[in-house]
């Protein structure tokens, strides 16, 4: 199968690209810098960074621009989109902006070229309408953007498929390092009214088969929500990330969100781009479960425990960098 992979030198691209070529599929990448494509493989795989990967073509553009893409595109049956734009830009636009456009180019020239299937990382949503008339909060801006850049993507092309995940446990995911830089660097975790809140975190390990499968499997046409086997809050897995990572840390519990406040405060800790972290924390504002526990089974996916995930991605992160807590 020929695939298209966007993103590829991002986490999910990283890990799904290799997969891609290990089963025989011809596998084209589109970045605005291919070497970056080839340093993030090599790091992902523990490998030194060479000059190519057989199989693999790298297409130098922009998703963005809509530089390239049509020569990206060209003779693609199954195209990944694993791209998104919550980092800050020297657009002068916002991610929501720089987001919907990329989508709206993308589907469009893949109408253009006949793609058959096009596969989308996305957001969990929550399942509560948007307003407040059911006393529920407004979905955050970065929910509802994954969510109508999904829209865009299925319209477009009928046979897509949409995954949903909230947090990916793995080394390179930027949620998992966020919460791994705030158990490491703060001496007491002092927990925001949204560490009550429940979700299924997943295996990057899964996505990633999830995400291989999704190009023939069938289930064209669809959103589906993906989820690991346990049910956390998000106190419970900042505590169980500090008893893995064998350091003790009390938890003091506030009764207050405080959002833009703590999402800059958590980011300064971290070393994070406030950028990214505050549209993240800002969907912190419910319980975050798939509507169906299905889909691993639907794709024929076996599921990794929280615990097993934090133990391998943390295990992947020393080898490649200490972590003082240790």
């Amino acid at each position: 199968m020929r695939v298209l992979v966007t993103g590829a030198s991002g986490f999910a691209g990283s890990l799904l690209v290799p997969r891609l070529l290990a089963d025989g599929h011809d596998v084209r990448a589109l970045a605005r810098d291919p070497q970056r494509v080839l340093r993030a493989l090599a790091r992902a795989h523990g490998e030194q960074e060479g000059s190519g990967r057989p199989g693999l073509e790298l297409i130098a553009g922009d998703a963005l621009t809509g530089e390239a893409l049509a020569a990206a595109l060209d003779g693609i049956e199954v195209a990944y989109n694993l791209i998104h734009s919550m980092e800050s830009s020297q657009v002068d636009s916002t991610f929501v902006e720089r987001d919907l456009l990329a989508a709206e180019q993308f589907a469009g020239e893949a109408i253009r070229s006949g793609v058959a299937r096009i596969v989308y990382l996305g957001g969990l949503v929550p399942h509560w309408s948007d307003g407040a008339t059911q006393g529920q909060p407004a979905r955050s801006v970065h929910l509802a953007s994954r969510e109508m850049v999904e829209r865009i993507l299925l319209e477009a092309v009928p046979d897509s498929v949409a995954l949903r995940a909230s947090i990916v446990i793995g080394t390179y995911s930027r949620s998992f390092r966020l919460l791994v830089r705030l158990v490491e660097r703060m001496p007491v975790l002092t927990l925001p009214a949204w560490q009550r809140f429940r979700t299924q975190p997943i295996d990057a390990r899964d996505v990633t088969e999830m995400l291989l499968r999704s190009a023939g499997a069938d289930v064209g046409g669809r959103s589906l929500e993906i989820g690991g086997p346990d049910v956390l809050t998000y106190g419970q897995m900042m505590s169980r990330i500090a008893e893995l990572m064998l350091v003790r840390r009390p938890a003091l519990r506030i009764r207050v969100n405080l959002t833009p406040i703590t999402a800059r405060i958590a980011a300064a800790i971290a070393g994070e781009d406030p950028e990214l972290v505050v549209p993240l924390m800002e969907g912190l504002q419910g319980d975050l479960l798939p509507a169906d526990n299905r889909v691993a089974e639907l794709l024929g996916v076996p599921l990794h425990s929280f615990d097993a995930a934090v133990e391998h991605a943390l295990r992947e992160w020393e080898r490649l960098e200490p972590l003082a807590a240790r």
